[in-house]
């Protein structure tokens, strides 16, 4: 069954932003919970065929999450995201970057920093996501990279997880 769900991605090259929004099919709660738990996120945070794992996070107010996506054939993509400001199943800010499987950052690819908002609406939940990069050519890099698409493959990926959660 499909669902009219919202989802807007857009770009602002005037303010190197892209804004995420993005309604799912479950309460506020158990979508914080998915975007913030290493267990949940492991089960949806990365497009088909690829799958994610945690090699540590630490989510407070100046914790991390360092992170692989990794593709059928074991090839891995390593991520760490620094958690700056929590207020549970309401925001929570942070900064990203692609990384090895050590944990140093790659300062030759875009690094970003995000807000990303949990709200009601209605039964559902919307999560919005501002992720501002530094300049128009790291926002240009990451479109080029294909985030659109991957994005949409994540989302949906975390619909279907919601769906079982939800049972």
């Amino acid at each position: 069954m499909k669902h009219n769900l919202h989802f807007d991605f857009i770009a602002d090259k005037a303010k190197n932003t892209l804004t995420v929004r993005r309604e799912f099919l479950a309460g506020r709660q158990l979508v914080w919970d998915c975007y913030t738990k290493s267990e949940l996120l492991d089960r949806w945070f990365s497009p088909k065929p690829l799958t994610t794992k945690t090699k540590s996070m630490d989510f407070r107010d100046g914790g991390h999450w360092h992170y692989a996506m990794v593709e059928p054939n074991g090839t891995e993509y390593w991520g760490w995201t620094d958690y700056r400001k929590i207020k549970p199943i309401d925001y929570y800010t942070s900064s990203d970057a692609f990384s090895n499987a050590e944990g140093e950052i790659n300062n030759d690819l875009p690094r970003a920093e995000w807000l990303v908002t949990f709200t009601d609406k209605g039964e559902n939940a919307m999560v919005e996501s501002i992720i501002t990069y530094k300049s128009l050519s790291d926002l240009e890099a990451v479109v080029q990279m294909g985030l659109e698409q991957g994005t949409m493959a994540t989302l949906e990926k975390l619909d279907e997880l919601l769906l079982i959660l939800k049972k």
